[in-house]
């Protein structure tokens, strides 16, 4: 079975709205996770220590689902 990795990470954005990034520079990489249940972990705690700032967000990426090994050519190998 493949593994399921997942990124977690966050910064400061320009609309608590919207999901753009103040300044992509400072954006915080709390980790990369072998499983969802340790990404959320990760993600609650990185949101509960930020509460205090609406301007703040954290995020959990799947990056599994960036490639598909079971397909002849991914997305991602398009791109290269």
């Amino acid at each position: 079975m493949a593994q399921r990795l997942h990124l977690v990470f966050g910064g400061e954005l320009v609309d608590p709205s919207k999901t753009q990034f103040k300044d992509v520079n400072d954006i915080h990489i709390v980790g990369i996770f072998p499983n969802y249940k340790a990404a959320y972990d990760a993600w609650k705690a990185e949101a509960q220590r930020t509460v205090d700032n609406a301007h703040t967000r954290y995020f959990i990426a799947h990056l599994h689902r960036l490639r598909d090994e079971e397909m002849a050519a991914s997305s991602t190998e398009e791109l290269g």
